[in-house]
C-alpha cells in the first residue's frame, strides 16, 4: 500500500480504535481518520459504571493517554459527525459541511440505545448512558442512596445495576421485553435469572406496563414512573436498557446492503468494494444460521475490528460467526455473560 492511501474509519470506539492499531501496524505509511462524534478521546461504553466507583475524572477511563494518537500517527477528528458518504466519489460528508476523501472506509460507528415508541416522548425527562458526560450527569443526580429506576433490562443495564448496588444505591428494574438482550432465554431459564436478579440485591418488577415518565412531586423524588392501571414508583432517576439500534442512518444511500445493519460477509466488507463495517453497526453474514446476525460483546468488537483492517490492508481472513452468548449463573450465584467480559 503506497503513503498516498488514505483510510478513513467512522468511529472511536472498540471496533474503530482496533481498526486502526491494526492498520498501522500492518502498513506504517499509509494515512489513517477517525472520525468521531465524541469530544473525548476513546472512552469504552464498557468502563462507564467506574464513573460510581471512585473514578474522579475522564482521562482515568481514557483507552490509551493522548500520546498515543501522535505516536501511532491516527489522525482522530472529534466532535465531527458525519452527514452521509459519497460512495462514488468516495468522501465522507459532515454536517459543518467539510468533506474528507477516502481510498478505503470503515464503518464503526456503533450503536445507540434503543427507545420504544411509547418511551419517546419521555425522553427528556430520563437519563442515557452511553458517553461520559451521560454518566457523570447520572452520578452527580444521584443523592447518597439514590434510587435508580430502569427500564427495559439489557445486560448494558444490569451491569450499571450490579456496580450500583454495589455502592450503596438502589435499583429497581422494570422489565421489559428486553431483559437479558442480546442474550435468548427461555421461559424458565427467565424466571431462575430473575431470582437470581433479586439475591443480587436488584428490585425486578414485572408485568407492569409504564405508560409516563414525570416529575416528582414536591418534597419526593425527582422522577415518577406511572403504570397502566394505577400506580407507579418514585426514584431519582429514570434510565431506559432497551438494547442497542445501529447507527447507520449517514450511510442510506451509500451504495451499501441495509436490512437492520450494514449487511457484510465474513470478511466484513459490504457491497460496496471499498467499504468495510465492524461492531455494532453490521449484520454479519453466518453459513451456519443462513442468515445476516448481529454479535455483540467487547471481545467480538474488537475482533470485528481487527479482522477488518487485516482485510482492509490485503489479507483474507474472515471472523467466525460461531458464538457462545449463553447467560449463566458464576460460582459467586450471581449472574454472568460473554458480553461483560471486557476487563
Amino acid at each position: 500500500m503506497s503513503a498516498e492511501n488514505h483510510i478513513v474509519i467512522i468511529g472511536s470506539g472498540g471496533a474503530g480504535s482496533e481498526a486502526a492499531l491494526t492498520i498501522r501496524q500492518r502498513d506504517p505509511d499509509c494515512h489513517i481518520t477517525q472520525i468521531t462524534g465524541s469530544k473525548l478521546p476513546f472512552i469504552s461504553r464498557y468502563e462507564l459504571p467506574q464513573v460510581f466507583n471512585g473514578v474522579s475524572g475522564w482521562r482515568e477511563l481514557l483507552a490509551e493517554p493522548p500520546e498515543y494518537y501522535d505516536k501511532n500517527q491516527i489522525t482522530v477528528r472529534r466532535n465531527s459527525w458525519v452527514d452521509h458518504v459519497d460512495a462514488k466519489n468516495k468522501k465522507v460528508l459532515l454536517k459543518h459541511k467539510e468533506e474528507v476523501s477516502y481510498d478505503k472506509l470503515l464503518v464503526a460507528s456503533g450503536g445507540g440505545g434503543y427507545l420504544p415508541e411509547g418511551l419517546r416522548e419521555f425522553q427528556p425527562l430520563m437519563n442515557g448512558f452511553g458517553t461520559y458526560e451521560q454518566a457523570v450527569k447520572v452520578r452527580q443526580a444521584l443523592p447518597k442512596k439514590g434510587h435508580v429506576i430502569m427500564l427495559g433490562g439489557d445486560m448494558t443495564g444490569l451491569d450499571l445495576a450490579r456496580t450500583l448496588v454495589a455502592v450503596g444505591h438502589r435499583v429497581s428494574l422494570v422489565v421489559g421485553e428486553q431483559l437479558f438482550w442480546p442474550h435468548e432465554v427461555t421461559d424458565d431459564q427467565r424466571a431462575k435469572f430473575v431470582s437470581v436478579l433479586e439475591d443480587m440485591g436488584i428490585k425486578v418488577m414485572i408485568d407492569k406496563k409504564v405508560t409516563a415518565v414525570k416529575l416528582g412531586g414536591r418534597g419526593k423524588p425527582a422522577r415518577r414512573v406511572v403504570f397502566d392501571g394505577g400506580g407507579g414508583i418514585d426514584g431519582d432517576v429514570v434510565m431506559p436498557f432497551c438494547g442497542l439500534m445501529p447507527s447507520l442512518n449517514f450511510m442510506i444511500g451509500a451504495d451499501v446492503d441495509i436490512e437492520r445493519g450494514l449487511l457484510v460477509n465474513p470478511e466484513l466488507k459490504t457491497t460496496n468494494d471499498s467499504i468495510w463495517a465492524a461492531g455494532d453497526v453490521c449484520q454479519i453474514w453466518s453459513p451456519e444460521e443462513n442468515s445476516y446476525l448481529f454479535y455483540y460483546g467487547w471481545h467480538y468488537i474488537k475482533e470485528m475490528g481487527k479482522i477488518a483492517a487485516i482485510n482492509m490492508t490485503g489479507g483474507k481472513k474472515k471472523i467466525s460467526t460461531y458464538q457462545d452468548d449463553h447467560l449463566y449463573i458464576n460460582k459467586q450465584g450471581e449472574i454472568d455473560s460473554p458480553y461483560w467480559m471486557y476487563r
